[in-house]
């Protein structure tokens, strides 16, 4: 889904955006698999603290894979470890899309992908048959590549509270707050300029590791009888981040919204208990 070519790009765009929404448990007999097809209206920024915001009204294809050790669906990719009664542990998998040169970063290289992979500890602290709250620990190693050359981009952490509802007005509804930290190469990544671009109004910055700011995700999911619908608000906070001096930071809070239709084509006769 991180294609970087102009043809598929729109697609990772909103694949990457939804990857930091909640998946909402709800337990229903659901196909083992499904692909479909969809569309999608999002508006996003180049990247937290940056003063470009971008609106998009695209194509979505969708594959979903509910098995006991591994999934896939409209949220992430995961591969389940360990299952307890209230500890999780499993791998997960996210990421970034290129960022082209924007106002801040004219002249500036454009930023390559990101690729994210890295354990997650779920521990739930509280369960009915109405909602669920979890603490989720995930940690991830980052790389970024233009599928020619890979280079370490870092470590990033986001430690976040996760309220999961079964049932809001006939939607699953999730909400999560969360805090983001990086290493040096992380942040370097998105926020550091070297001296070979520098200019009077935009100097060098080396960009320390550290506290990344905050997060606030609101998601909402619905499963009609002939469609699905998913769609999100993401507010992120950089009032003390740890790069707020970057010359590349032009705003201190962003907010990003998505809103997806798909319609599954294909589907296993297979059902499985799972939440979707």
């Amino acid at each position: 889904m991180r294609i970087v070519n102009n043809n598929h790009r729109h697609c990772a765009v909103f694949a990457a955006a939804l990857a930091a929404c909640p998946q909402c448990a709800v337990a229903e007999s659901l196909p083992l698999w499904e692909i479909g097809v969809g569309a999608a209206a999002i508006s996003f920024p180049d990247y937290r603290g940056s003063g470009n915001q971008h609106r998009y009204l695209l194509p979505v294809p969708t594959f979903v894979y509910r098995g006991d050790l591994f999934q896939v669906d409209r949220q992430k990719i995961r591969g389940l470890i360990y299952k307890g009664k209230q500890v999780e542990i499993e791998v997960s998998i996210n990421g970034s899309v290129p960022v082209r040169s924007n106002t801040a970063r004219q002249g500036m290289p454009d930023l390559d992908p990101t690729f994210e992979i890295g354990p997650t500890l779920n521990v739930t602290l509280a369960e009915n048959l109405h909602s669920k709250l979890s603490l989720r620990l995930p940690a991830r190693a980052v790389i970024a590549s233009d599928f020619r050359s890979v280079q370490n981009a870092g470590i990033l952490a986001n430690p976040n509270i996760n309220l999961d509802i079964k049932s809001f007005y006939g939607w699953q509804l999730g909400l999560v707050a969360g805090v983001l930290f990086g290493d040096k190469k992380y942040h370097q990544h998105f926020y550091g300029i070297a001296p070979a671009y520098a200019l009077p109004e935009r100097p060098a910055y080396r960009a320390p590791g550290g506290y990344s700011g905050l997060q606030f995700i609101a998601a909402l999911s619905r499963r009609f009888e002939s469609f699905h619908a998913v769609g999100f608000v993401k507010y992120d906070v950089i009032n003390g981040a740890s790069f707020e001096s970057s010359p590349l930071v032009a705003r201190r809070n962003n907010l990003s919204v998505g809103f997806a239709l798909t319609l599954p084509l294909l589907q296993s006769s297979v059902r499985v208990e799972r939440s979707d």
